[in-house]
């Protein structure tokens, strides 16, 4: 009988080790070069990369799904994914639903317009401003700059291409993504200062992971500590944002 039971629990543990070696990661990818698709519908950018590392580090198999931004976080809720690596700015309101690791990525956000037609966001006033449904760009816009018209778009891709074609007078997004944009767009320019308000983007881009799971987010720092400091974070970096 006791053989039975410590057979039972052997093979318990060994079940939930190699359910701790499967991670399963959500993106949203609508937002080169954190992550998209390529030509053969897989999800590749930034954030993918990094997270093979850290599962490399790990030692651990991750897989990726394409989502909605929107159903990121209610996804990872109900537990149909173990963490969501999507660009996606540590912010207090965030943190109430879900634990972050540590920031990976600093952060800012600007607006762009076609070349030449505004110099400051206060310009754009009474405009219509493109971004992402269910992200800090919303939100900040919504809140704080409520003279715009916020106009939600299921990608940013649709929104530039809006933007080109003059449906849109102006674009927001993440500093580092608008700086890639504008060497592919030679019709299109920053408009003022870039935006660092804290309590949407001061704090930076993190792996969410579901609230109480400290064993996978301590998992997820370490292996991100490790991969800045033999230099995987620095060329991963420069590869998909090159100066």
């Amino acid at each position: 009988m006791k053989k039975w039971i410590v057979a039972a629990v052997v093979a318990t543990l060994t079940m939930s080790a190699q359910a701790a070696e499967k991670i399963r990661f959500a993106s949203s990818a609508t937002y080169p070069p954190f992550e998209s698709l390529d030509r053969e519908n897989q999800i590749v950018g930034f954030d993918i990369d990094l997270a093979k590392a850290l599962c490399q580090q790990m030692k651990a198999e991750c897989s990726f799904t394409n989502n909605a931004f929107d159903s990121l976080i209610p996804s990872l809720k109900f537990r149909r994914y173990d963490a969501v690596i999507s660009g996606m700015d540590i912010t207090a309101e965030r943190s109430k639903q879900v634990d972050f690791t540590q920031p990976y990525y600093a952060n800012s956000a600007i607006a762009i317009a076609r070349k030449g037609k505004y110099s400051d966001l206060a310009q754009l006033k009474g405009k219509r401003i493109g971004m992402e449904n269910g992200t800090t760009h919303q939100k900040y816009l919504l809140e704080k700059h409520p003279e715009v018209t916020a106009v939600a778009y299921d990608s940013y891709q649709n929104a530039i291409l809006d933007l080109k074609n003059g449906r849109l007078d102006g674009v927001f997004g993440d500093s580092a993504v608008v700086t890639q944009w504008l060497k592919s767009n030679s019709d299109l320019a920053a408009v003022g200062d870039r935006v660092t308000d804290a309590a949407y983007f001061g704090t930076g881009l993190g792996i969410a992971v579901r609230q109480g799971n400290d064993a996978l987010r301590n998992q997820l720092n370490t292996a991100l500590a490790a991969i800045k400091a033999d230099g995987t974070w620095q060329q991963l970096n420069q590869k998909w944002f090159p100066e």
